[in-house]
């Protein structure tokens, strides 16, 4: 006599836009999941994810369909503003929680939701989906049994194909927080915690991003707790393509997560050509795919999945920091930001 299968997991996507559709895409082709409901204020939108995933249910506020009695999980990918108080709701009335990056851009805010995240003991992941992505997975492998031997230095760049609209990099938090966030994060995975941060920027794509009070094009130099070195470079625009490429350097060699072709295919003739990722999208599609996979997978193993709260919490101080260094033109040590302590 065998053991009946345990049910599918019952899942609410909050927010029906791009990444929606991807991580129903990612939650349809697990059997472990099952997607009841889907919300989002544009109807349409929370129809076609609706659609995709078979999900029973719509719901113009994410909050009824996070009170839905039948969703134990939900998948939060509404706009960044919405992130902290549908954490908190959704903590609140019990439910797993996975959320896109970040919490909140406020480092209050972030504390406080995952203080209660963590008070009430649901589950909880941050997508920082480059954790996923193979290369980086095998890197910290490699890293952890010692191949590379002490780690002496850290590299990474990230360059966007062409920057947001404007009116997203208003409410974006800035260059640190929204784009080179991840560069700081896999440098924290693979590296370990960052002490301090010298940052620089400029505006060499569009003059408009200064008009707001952003750069456009950044480098920062790291300095590990371990003693380890780094530099993180980012910019919002490379004419051909997404680029993404790390390298992690140590005493008995480095390990290089390059920008691949897109297909293992050269074409030689007069000069030689392949193909390039041109977004994110694209790039780290089985990624996307391979942490909802994972959430999934700590769920029901109860686990605790990972990157969990701390790490939300650690990534957000570490972009911060390299935006104070960068508005304040010097050395700023990581742990100096902290928030600040309540009047009497």
């Amino acid at each position: 006599m065998t053991d009946s299968p345990l049910p599918a997991l019952r899942f609410a996507i909050l927010g029906a836009g791009r990444m929606g559709v991807e991580h129903g895409h990612a939650l349809i082709g697990l059997p472990d999941a099952q997607v009841v409901a889907v919300a989002d204020p544009v109807e349409a939108s929370a129809q076609k994810v609706a659609r995709l995933t078979r999900a029973a249910r719509t719901y113009a506020d994410p909050l009824d369909a996070i009170h839905d009695p039948e969703v134990e999980a939900v998948i939060i990918v509404t706009p960044t503003s919405t992130h902290a108080a549908l954490i908190e709701a959704a903590a609140l009335a019990g439910k797993a929680i996975f959320c896109e990056k970040p919490v909140a851009a406020d480092l209050a805010e972030t504390e406080r939701v995952m203080k209660i995240v963590q008070e009430r003991g649901v589950p909880f992941q941050i997508g920082f989906n480059r954790r996923y992505d193979a290369p980086y997975i095998q890197a910290k492998e490699r890293i952890d049994a010692g191949e590379i031997g002490v780690i002496e230095q850290f590299s990474a760049t990230g360059r966007d194909p062409a920057p947001p609209p404007l009116e997203y990099l208003k409410i974006s938090g800035g260059v640190f927080l929204d784009q080179a966030i991840h560069d700081l994060d896999a440098a924290r995975f693979l590296v370990g915690e960052v002490a301090e941060v010298t940052a620089m920027g400029s505006v060499r794509v569009d003059p408009a991003i200064g008009e707001i009070g952003d750069v456009d094009t950044t480098t920062v130099l790291l300095k590990f707790e371990n003693g380890a070195q780094g530099v993180v470079m980012n910019s919002r625009r490379a004419v051909y393509g997404y680029d993404v490429r790390t390298e992690v350097f140590g005493s008995g060699g480095k390990l290089v997560m390059d920008a691949t072709p897109k297909t293992a295919l050269l074409r030689y003739g007069e000069g030689v050509g392949m193909d390039h990722y041109h977004f994110f999208m694209d790039r780290f599609r089985d990624a996307y795919r391979a942490e909802i996979a994972a959430f999934v997978l700590a769920l029901r193993e109860s686990r605790n999945p990972t990157p969990g709260a701390r790490d939300a919490v650690e990534s957000l101080r570490l972009a911060l920091a390299c935006t104070r260094s960068l508005k304040e033109g010097h050395t700023v040590r990581v742990q100096d930001v902290q928030v600040p302590a309540a009047t009497p």
